[in-house]
């Protein structure tokens, strides 16, 4: 009697549980393994993007299938982690695939890094990135008044800094206002003094600026968030961070969502994000769920198309 055929979706559980003891040890492997588990069919890519003239200001797009539903989708600009001295867009594909395969058109962008530069570099090079992200939301088919951003880790702290701190996004002609809402995944918040060897070099420490920190610019300001953080994560500590940002915001009347959530780590908070690791925690529920939410009424980007 001939063997039957494994459907595919069974396929790529299986391959999720043989590699599951590598990915729950974190690491930029576990990106790299994701990346080999998420499908190829259900968005589609439009890669190296320029949003301004250095290699590293580039970012690569994913959009959702064409469907009878389709119109003007929400868009998310991400971020990625590193301790701001490494990371690649090309290791994040499962990101793009987890939001666009949602129906959320999807940038995800590179951004200088240490030692080539320091803090606030990166942050410029994120709102650049934002600023690209309202010239080309119509031809993308998203809604300019239903743009995010979203982070995890380091990349966390640069969607923190451009929804909370009003300088970097008004240099490239925008405000905090204009944003549908912002999401941190396990981000580093309040951190100083800096312990960490390639921190310190990214933030010049000691001489780093105390307005460097998220948690100093919370106030009434601040666009709708999302907040998601794993309560066993050793390396970006939740209480100090992510329920203290939601502490501070909470005061302040923002409208906020926070959840701290029960088998992952740091690194698997974002991994729960594809499809093959849903089980491990809901986030990509939480994360679709809050982008979208209907858009409430904010200005236009100055010059958007």
């Amino acid at each position: 009697m001939r063997d039957l055929p494994i459907p595919l979706s069974l396929r790529r559980c299986l391959r999720a549980l043989t590699l599951l003891p590598f990915l729950l040890l974190g690491g930029c492997s576990t990106t790299a393994l994701l990346d080999r588990l998420v499908p190829e069919d259900s968005y589609v890519a439009r890669p190296s993007a320029a949003y301004g003239s250095d290699p590293r200001q580039q970012l690569d797009i994913y959009l959702p299938l064409a469907s009878a539903d389709s119109g003007a989708r929400p868009l998310v600009v991400f971020f990625y982690g590193g301790s701001w001295s490494s990371g690649e867009r090309s290791r994040y594909r499962f990101v793009g695939e987890a939001l666009a395969s949602r129906g959320v058109v999807t940038l995800v962008a590179d951004y200088r890094l240490s030692p080539q530069v320091r803090y606030p570099a990166f942050l410029q090079d994120s709102a650049a990135a934002v600023r690209w992200a309202y010239d080309n939301a119509a031809e993308l088919g998203a809604d300019p008044r239903r743009i995010y951003l979203m982070g995890h880790s380091a990349g966390g702290y640069n969607a923190a800094m451009l929804a909370l701190d009003p300088r970097w996004l008004g240099q490239v002609g925008l405000q905090p206002q204009q944003l549908a809402g912002w999401i941190g995944i396990a981000g580093p918040y309040d951190f100083l003094p800096i312990s960490a060897r390639a921190v310190q070099r990214a933030f010049d420490w000691p001489a780093t600026p105390a307005d460097s920190q998220p948690l100093v610019h919370a106030s009434a300001a601040a666009p709708r968030t999302l907040l998601i953080a794993a309560r066993s994560d050793t390396l970006v500590n939740p209480q100090r961070n992510t329920l203290a940002l939601d502490q501070r915001l909470r005061q302040a009347g923002v409208e906020i969502q926070t959840h701290v959530l029960d088998r992952v780590n740091h690194a698997t908070v974002l991994g729960a994000l594809a499809s093959p690791l849903n089980f491990l925690a809901p986030v990509a529920t939480l994360v679709t769920d809050f982008v979208r939410a209907p858009p409430a009424a904010r200005p236009l980007a100055l010059g958007a198309k």
